[in-house]
């Protein structure tokens, strides 16, 4: 439905439906890269749990199942913008971050370009107290669905106005521009599902209507945008030592 809605209404026009980099995209990280993760951050969160000491204490399983799905989207809507603004302000874990932003196009299917590393974080602390608080099992499927549709929605490219819905919940009308020409330490728009907190912390960007973001990052030109193993393995590239930092002798 957002490959239709990309074409009937889309937000930056001349876009290809199959961009560079789309099926790269869709079998390694979509398909690939989420399935082996999930087993082994599954197998992960089984070895934390693996007494039931945690999970037996059933601490909210007597919770309505929406109040339960309710506070997970919540708690866990807030950690996703802190670490989201950590990653673009610490060195380190914008190398964990960079394969997110290294497109020169944005359309539904960006949202899966995450490095590996960052997916074993996020979805670690994403699942995890979901198993040991003694949630219902409906609530991992639930709120993996709803965070793999709002995404992709975040990042489809098309038009839509939000009204003042934008004050609260996350769009592509907001979140289209977080991938504006990003470098380390800089950035707006961080929040996933809901745009609140970018409110109350002072990072929203909203757009004028005639606006239009450009994408990437200061050195893109030397990232390997098109290769998955090659992304993988450019996380882990030597720092450069800054000239300020080099002992010379006078």
């Amino acid at each position: 439905m957002l490959t239709a809605l990309e074409r009937i209404i889309p937000y930056q026009v001349g876009y290809p439906m199959f961009r560079k980099g789309y099926w790269m995209d869709f079998f390694w990280y979509t398909l690939v890269q989420s399935y082996f993760l999930g087993v082994l951050i599954a197998f992960f969160i089984r070895w934390i749990n693996r007494d039931g000491s945690v999970s037996g204490l059933h601490l909210i399983t007597a919770w309505p199942l929406a109040l339960q799905v309710l506070f997970f989207v919540i708690s866990h809507d807030i950690w996703q913008y802190w670490f989201h603004r950590i990653q673009h302000n610490n060195k380190y874990w914008w190398r964990t971050h960079e394969a997110a932003h290294a497109t020169p196009e944005v359309d539904w299917l960006v949202g899966s370009r995450s490095h590996a590393l960052e997916i074993l974080v996020a979805q670690t602390v994403e699942f995890a107290p979901i198993v040991l608080l003694g949630a219902r099992p409906e609530v991992a499927l639930i709120k993996g669905t709803l965070d793999a549709v709002w995404g992709m929605y975040n990042h489809a490219n098309i038009r839509v106005d939000h009204g003042k819905l934008i004050y609260f919940f996350n769009g592509p009308q907001l979140h289209r521009w977080h991938h504006n020409n990003n470098n380390p330490g800089t950035g707006v728009n961080f929040s996933t599902k809901l745009s609140v907190w970018d409110w109350i912390w002072k990072t929203a960007y909203l757009p004028k209507p005639d606006e239009r973001p450009a994408y990437g990052f200061k050195g893109i030109d030397k990232y390997p945008v098109y290769s998955y193993f090659r992304q993988f393995a450019y996380a882990f590239r030597k720092f450069k030592k800054r000239a300020d930092n080099i002992n010379s002798r006078v």
